[in-house]
């Protein structure tokens, strides 16, 4: 339950196959996207990490109205429930010797309605026949005979082939047994019998998607690929490792990802370890995740939703090995399958490759089904802690109330209409609901985000965060009245139209960011699938959309859902969680405790054979596969890599001040928009107050409409826009790339309209609401206060940034640790000050909307360009042609953070530790290689040995090709000087390195995969403009192609050299730690003089 690992920097949310996500709230979808964004612009891009983050961050305003609740289910059922995406992991099967594989993939016919069922269904039964007009795709159904698996074949003309094998896993307890088994699953197999095949596809895979998701009741593992060999190596080797697991027979894989004792010598700390211990460790350190598992297990005490699939650090060292294989015996089988397949590959070869699988096993009586969760005869509550630090927060309480909504799975009217009005309730800041609370004063931020209906029986929450004690019944009562009132008075039809136009757009738009569409719809399918329900019917939108509208034009649809699902609904469950400043120690301790009765019933004989055993391990997990064994892994050949860098349709020119890009791409008559203002034009003192003021710009209305009628004509008449900054350094110069990017879409006949709103916000949008403000910037702390403390790795990437460059500086300013110490001081300004507040977001306005040294980005077919370009043409003529009050002086070079070694505490039971070094500054200019063994050294060193003995969730290492930073980053990690020797050992592992032509030839496919991967139209565009600002030029990406293609095992050994430079005195140290781990290292590392930043 890591949300926030979803704003981390591009290195991180490429390159951290071990990361897992429990997600509880509506936003995983926009933070997914977010994160796909991210890796996007910076693989195909070379966009600086943090640069890439900031932009993709201009999208979720616009996303949000993408994904309001009924559309996000239509881009992907995967958003609301407890989703845990596990270790994102690549593999190619072997089938027979190691051979060179690259094919074409089968064009589907024209018209997907004319395809017939194949002559030979090769061991199965066609049970269904239909086609899904909404998705152009056929669809065949079909039962294996023998075995009684279910697959469902969808298609179509996308060459971004999908495929996912799920089983219903429901657990009986919280010792994680599904999520260990879905780490372990994939640590070799029969046909793949080497330690982690996944590893060496992520080496050498083509993939779009590689992943396996455990939720609380079932556990997915989808790829994804457009090649179509690599697509097929994909399915062969994930079907072996879901049935034919090596783990199942091997304690040493369970104890290395689920828990065992850990013990270097005998006279030293037994400790707890595993993978998915302290990744577990790392979600109940996160207030909100406590309060997504109180609130689920509240929900469903009597079902398998009343424990944590993921598994609670406090009971998953009661798990055994024979408990873990057993649970693998009875769920794992083709009985308890579902299986899915969508693209333009043939469908008797999805058949015959299924059947070579099924046809050795027969059919098994399993009962996995879901047991219904009876419903409450009257409300309950919940009072519990969770652990707090000694700041302000340590006054902070949550409160969320939560509704079981039905028996069963909605109908898919019924479903489509409990997300209207979900989105009417909370899907827009101007939703009556959501309003209220946050207008309230009573809370910083809200939380549970309303509707979730993946899950067996739908259920509704919401509540705030940073809630003073005395006010929780102040909470519960305003959610209690104003859904009473809304029941009364009901929804204007100006916000029926927003809703309606935003979910609209979306499902029709069906944009699903790097995600893969197939698989969204996979995800979507499942809801209905796994609990008995039609697997295709739920696909379809248009029909139930056209009786539901038909339905909204003749009656009051929504009333009647709010008073049986919220008003008159007993099964209510409050959740009141407090802060507890002694829970921490006193969790520690009791672990502590565990660990040494367990230690003091053991004889010294046994003692020594914990020692032996943890060397044994350590041993097993640091000692590579033979070459001769890692052959079972096919590849591609360098020389079937396309040798020219694809380019993106791109024109340019100059309409009076403003640059203009335009891409003749097919976007189905949307017009994506994006239009830059020099942020550079700033006063500096003020830059920490753009993120507040892009906020404040879109939340207070302007002088010609509220703000409630603003939001609402945008929702009805466009898909949205967005207001926020970005910076990047340029390689081998001293500018910053620097801009206020407003990021928006409509349809080509509402380009005017969008272009007109664009306009009004910039210029008349109101900067003078106090309340409103202060809500905005408690909101902003909060959020800033849950990144340190689950996404700590960023924040730290984002200090070492911040220590060597201007543009490092300004991204901490507007989104680092900076930032959260300005919100703090801004919350206390706004009482004592608001004049001087409202000034400077006046001053800021008048500083950096301008004509000016902008930029103009727009993405759509030529037809679409030439229609829209008068709207565009005016949206421009109404900017000033210059600012007031603009700053004059160039950024210092001398603009950066102090260099220090630095810890910055807060109340967690893991660590997330970050070193680097600016690689430019000490000599090394840029080669193409650099690429290949940034991407090698995360699937071989760090993997190996931050994650896989050291048991963190995550270790990786990021390279800024634009400011030259090379930074190594750890999550979720037991170890914080451990971590920093691994790093340090980085420089010898190069060194030493042997490669054999295999080895080498798997890295370079794999950096290929990266830079060529896939995108929708919308992010070539983007990706378009990205290379533009950064002067990334088409010639010098041709350049580091070659490089890539031509690296050699030498320039694999110079990088060791280069890479002294992170473990020289000028490198720097930074760390997310709690407040021991940061006296344990002060005083046994007292050479490092560490600077200790408390924050929480």
């Amino acid at each position: 339950h890591a949300p926030n690992v979803q704003r981390t920097r591009a290195g991180a949310a490429r390159r951290i196959p071990p990361v897992s996500l429990k997600v509880y709230v509506v936003t995983t979808a926009l933070r997914r996207r977010l994160a796909d964004a991210v890796a996007s612009l910076t693989t195909r891009a070379n966009v600086n990490p943090v640069a890439a983050r900031e932009m993709a961050s201009s999208m979720m305003t616009t996303t949000t109205r993408a994904l309001a609740p009924v559309a996000a289910r239509s881009a992907s059922r995967g958003v609301r429930a407890a989703v845990r995406a596990g270790p994102s992991r690549g593999f190619a099967p072997s089938l027979g010797a190691r051979r060179s594989v690259y094919c074409k993939a089968v064009e589907a016919p024209v018209n997907p309605t004319e395809l017939k069922p194949p002559a030979n269904l090769h061991g199965f039964e066609l049970v269904r026949e239909d086609y899904v007009a909404e998705y152009d795709s056929k669809v065949f159904f079909f039962r294996h005979t023998k075995t009684g698996a279910e697959v469902m074949s969808l298609s179509n003309d996308d060459e971004n082939k999908c495929f996912g094998v799920t089983l219903r896993t429901p657990p009986a307890n919280s010792t994680g047994i599904p999520h260990i088994l879905e780490h372990s699953v994939l640590c070799g197999s029969r046909k793949y019998p080497i330690k982690e095949p996944f590893v060496e596809l992520i080496k050498g895979s083509l993939n779009t998607f590689l992943n396996a998701m455990t939720y609380p009741d079932r556990t997915c593992y989808p790829v994804a690929s457009c090649n179509l060999q690599d697509f097929r190596n994909l399915v062969d080797v994930y079907l072996d490792a879901v049935f034919h697991p090596r783990c199942v027979d091997n304690e040493k894989t369970f104890q290395q990802e689920g828990w065992h004792y850990e013990l270097d010598a005998p006279d030293q700390e037994m400790t707890f370890k595993g993978v998915v211990y302290n990744e577990m460790k790392g979600v109940y350190s996160s207030p909100d995740s406590v309060l997504a598992r109180e609130a689920q297990q509240a929900l469903f005490p009597d079902n398998t939703y009343g424990v944590d699939s993921g598994g609670d650090p406090t009971v998953i060292p009661q798990l055994t090995f024979a408990e873990f294989r057993d649970f693998h015996g009875k769920f794992y089988h083709p009985s308890n399958s579902r299986m899915w397949f969508y693209g333009d590959d043939d469908v008797e070869e999805r058949l015959k490759i299924l059947d070579s699988f099924l046809s050795e096993f027969d059919r098994k009586e399993i009962d996995s089904t879901i047991a219904t969760q009876k419903y409450f005869t009257e409300p309950k509550r919940v009072v519990t802690s969770y652990v707090a630090g000694e700041g302000e927060e340590a006054d902070k309480s949550f409160v969320q109330v939560n509704w079981l909504l039905n028996d069963g799975p909605f109908d898919t009217e019924t479903a489509l209409a409990v997300g209207f009005l979900d989105n009417l309730l909370l899907g827009s800041p101007a939703a009556p609901l959501r309003m209220a609370l946050e207008e309230s004063g009573l809370g910083e931020a809200i939380v549970g985000y309303g509707l979730e209906d993946e899950l067996r029986q739908p259920t509704f929450a919401i509540g705030l965060k940073g809630v003073a004690k005395e006010d929780i019944p102040k909470v519960e009562s305003l959610i209690t009245e104003t859904i009473a009132k809304i029941a009364e008075e009901g929804f204007t039809q100006a916000a029926i139209d927003s809703s309606v136009n935003s979910i609209e757009f979306a499902m029709r738009e069906n944009n699903t960011g790097r995600f893969p569409r197939g698989l969204s719809l996979m995800l979507r399918s499942l809801s209905a699938w796994l609990y008995e329900g039609d697997p295709v019917e739920i696909l379809r939108f248009e029909e139930p959309l056209a009786r539901l509208k038909a339905r909204m034009a003749k009656e009051d649809v929504f009333t009647p859902l709010i008073k049986k699902m919220l008003i008159d609904n007993t099964h209510k469950v409050t959740i009141e969680l407090n802060p507890d400043k002694e829970l921490g120690k006193v969790q520690d301790d009791e672990e502590k405790a565990k660990v040494s009765a367990y230690r003091a019933g053991l004889s010294p004989e046994e003692i020594e054979k914990v020692v032996a055993d943890t060397e044994e391990l350590k041993r097993l997990q640091e000692t590579p596969d033979s070459p001769e064994a890692l052959a079972c892994i096919p590849a591609l050949d360098i020389t079937d890599i396309p040798k020219e860098a694809k380019s993106i349709p791109t024109d340019v020119s100059t309409v009076g001040a403003t640059t203009m890009l335009t891409h003749d791409i097919f976007t189905n008559d949307i017009l994506y928009a994006e239009h830059l203002m020099d942020l550079h034009a700033v006063p500096m003192d003020l830059m920490p107050l753009v993120p507040l003021w892009c906020r404040a710009m879109q939340r207070m209305g302007t002088s010609k409409r509220s703000f409630v009628d603003f939001d609402q004509l945008m929702g009805a008449t466009t898909g949205g826009f967005s207001l926020s900054p970005f910076t990047s350094s340029i390689r081998g110069s001293d500018d910053v790339s620097a801009y206020l990017v407003l990021r928006g879409k409509s349809t080509g006949a509402q380009a005017g309209q969008l272009h007109d709103l664009m306009a009004e916000m910039m210029l008349d949008a109101k900067l003078d609401d106090k309340e409103i403000f202060k809500q905005l910037v408690l909101e902003s702390r909060a959020s800033m206060e849950s990144r340190v403390q689950s996404g700590g790795h960023s924040v730290a990437a984002g200090r070492l940034d911040a220590m060597d460059s201007v543009a490092g500086y300004v991204g901490e300013q507007l989104g680092g640790l900076a930032q959260l110490e300005y919100l703090k001081t801004l919350a206390k300004r706004i009482d004592s000050d608001w004049d001087g507040v409202v000034a400077d977001l006046e001053k800021i306005r008048a500083a950096v909307v301008a004509r000016v040294g902008s930029v103009t980005n727009l993405t759509a077919d030529a037809k679409t360009l030439e229609a829209t370009a008068g709207a565009v043409q005016s949206f421009l003529d109404a900017l000033p042609a210059e600012g007031t009050g603009a700053a004059t002086e160039a950024w210092s070079k001398d603009l950066v953070l102090p260099p220090v070694n630095e810890l910055i505490t807060v109340p967690t039971q893991v660590n997330y530790v970050g070193k680097g070094a600016n690689l430019y500054k000490s000599g090394y200019e840029l080669h193409g290689s650099a690429y290949v063994i940034n991407k090698l050294l995360g699937t071989t060193w760090l993997w190996d040995r931050v994650r896989v003995s050291g048991g963190a969730y995550g270790g990786f290492s990021d390279f800024d090709s634009h400011s030259g930073m090379f930074s190594y980053l750890s999550y979720r990690d037991p170890n914080l000087l451990k971590t920093i020797a691994n790093y340090d050992g980085t420089v010898e592992f190069l060194k030493d390195i042997s490669l054999d032509k295999d080895e080498l030839t798997k890295a370079i496919v794999g950096t290929m995969g990266d830079l060529d991967s896939y995108q929708l139209p919308d992010a070539k565009g983007y990706t378009a403009l990205m290379r533009h600002l950064l002067k990334v030029k088409d010639e010098e990406r041709q350049q580091r192609r070659e490089e890539v293609l031509a690296t050699t095992e030498k320039d694999f050994k110079k990088f060791g050299e280069v890479l002294e430079a992170t473990r020289a005195p000028e490198a720097r140290v930074c760390a997310v730690v709690s407040p021991d781990a940061a006296k344990a290292a002060m005083k046994e590392r007292p050479d490092l003089d560490f600077k200790v930043t408390s924050v929480m």
